[in-house]
């Protein structure tokens, strides 16, 4: 259960790394990039640390699902890209995959 801790962590910092990459404009804003570099860093780091039990693929398969999940409503609320209707399709096959894989995969490592 703790690697799934260190999952939750690797995505709220990739989370926080690609907000502040946005906001960074192209590494030309110092603060925003500072943010973007440790968030990214310290995101591959739980992410080390969460794959030492739970399935490299199975990791993977959350941690860019969700985080593509939750990055596009950010993007929605900070920075008004509201998602079209393909778009909106594609992030609910999404969330069936992620829910897919942590509810009937024996690969999930449960």
């Amino acid at each position: 259960m703790k690697s799934y801790l260190f999952l939750f962590l690797a995505i709220m910092c990739e989370l926080t790394g690609t907000t502040f990459l946005k906001k960074s404009e192209g590494f030309t804003r110092l603060f925003p990039t500072v943010i973007t570099v440790v968030a990214m860093v310290a995101a591959f780091y739980f992410l080390s640390l969460a794959i030492k039990t739970i399935p490299v693929g199975t990791a993977y398969a959350i941690w860019s699902g969700v985080g593509i999940v939750c990055i596009t409503f950010i993007g929605a609320i900070l920075f008004k890209q509201i998602p079209d209707t393909p778009a909106i399709i594609g992030i609910i096959l999404i969330i069936a995959g992620v829910l897919v894989i942590n509810l009937f995969s024996k690969a999930a490592g449960h």
